[in-house]
């Protein structure tokens, strides 16, 4: 895990975080969080620039980064889970796409139309759909609770002079429901709980078809027992950090997501029970046609696509660290 000189936040985030009511009070960590993310003026993924890649100036990279031929794997695997259903019927829906394309942008396709919704942008999804998502609830802002002395504590962000500071709230808000009763001092829990609002928002709108998200998580089970120092990260210039407070605005903030917590969000909301697998076994399994066309077209030699494809189903690369939750309806 890399590490870095902390940087004190700037005037501009200090202003953006006493708008959300921080000071030198400490507010909940997902307020915090909204702020070094989503505020207009100093939120990270409100600022300009690539963020995704690996060029110089970029912060990590993700199944799109690929380019294209992650739009083909998804294209084949969306079609091939709509059995007996004209993929042509439905439209193709991106959520939470980064400015400059959609993973379909320039992909031959065979669905009805496709369309991205970006950040800030109205969350309008109706008829027959595909609704697919790429590390967009790990994305969300989360709660941090710690184990202190047989009792579930909440911490949150102060202003201390120049520097933020991580601290116990005086008295928690509502705990989310499971916290084990019984785990070592000083057990931490970073809580996805506004992943599984969203996925209710999107999955609340009048629309029937399938629903596709990749993303990294955990069960509860593994959160609440086999990471006790929690599962938040920050990320900047490529490099892996636990400093969450350092450089707000100017580094990614993000956690595993609950497979547990989106499954039942997504059952509320009349879905099929979802089915959570590695992305190298959902790859493997509905994009064959595409992978066996990549890797037949080398003809044994490497080639820019075969790197891509292994990049993406390797189970030391992404195969195995991201996963894939896919559900339907209608």
């Amino acid at each position: 895990m890399g590490s870095s000189t902390p940087q004190p936040p700037s005037a501009e985030f200090i202003a953006a975080f006493r708008t959300a009511g921080g000071g030198p009070e400490p507010v909940p960590f997902d307020r915090f969080m909204r702020a070094a993310l989503y505020d207009p003026w100093a939120g990270y993924y409100r600022r300009g620039g690539a963020r995704i890649g690996r060029s110089p100036g970029t912060d990590f990279f993700t199944a799109s980064s690929s380019g294209a031929l992650f739009g083909r794997l998804v294209a084949e695997a969306c079609a091939q889970l709509l059995p007996g259903r004209d993929p042509g019927h439905f439209e193709f829906v991106e959520i939470g796409a980064e400015p400059g394309g959609g993973i379909l942008e320039g992909v031959a396709h065979p669905f009805r139309s496709a369309r991205t919704i970006r950040l800030g942008e109205p969350l309008c999804i109706s008829g027959a759909c595909v609704v697919f998502s790429n590390e967009l609830f790990d994305a969300q802002p989360f709660r941090r609770f710690v184990l202190r002395a047989g009792a579930w504590r909440e911490t949150g962000v102060a202003l201390d002079g120049e520097r933020l500071v991580e601290l116990e709230l005086p008295s928690p808000g509502a705990l989310p429901p499971g916290l084990p009763a019984s785990a070592r001092e000083g057990y931490r829990i970073d809580a996805p709980l506004e992943a599984a609002d969203l996925l209710r928002t999107i999955a609340g709108q009048p629309w029937t078809g399938l629903l596709v998200a990749f993303d990294y998580g955990k069960t509860w089970r593994e959160i609440s027992e086999e990471t006790p120092a929690g599962t938040a990260r920050a990320y900047r210039a490529h490099r892996l950090s636990a400093d969450l407070l350092s450089n707000p605005g100017w580094q990614d903030l993000t956690c595993h997501v609950c497979w547990d917590w989106l499954a039942k969000a997504a059952r509320d909301c009349g879905f099929a029970e979802p089915k959570v697998e590695f992305q190298e076994s959902f790859l493997v399994r509905y994009s064959s046609r595409e992978v066996a066309r990549v890797v037949e077209s080398s003809a044994g030699r490497p080639t820019p696509e075969k790197a891509a494809v292994m990049q993406l189903i390797h189970p030391a690369h992404m195969g195995q660290k991201f996963q894939v939750m896919w559900t339907a309806r209608g």
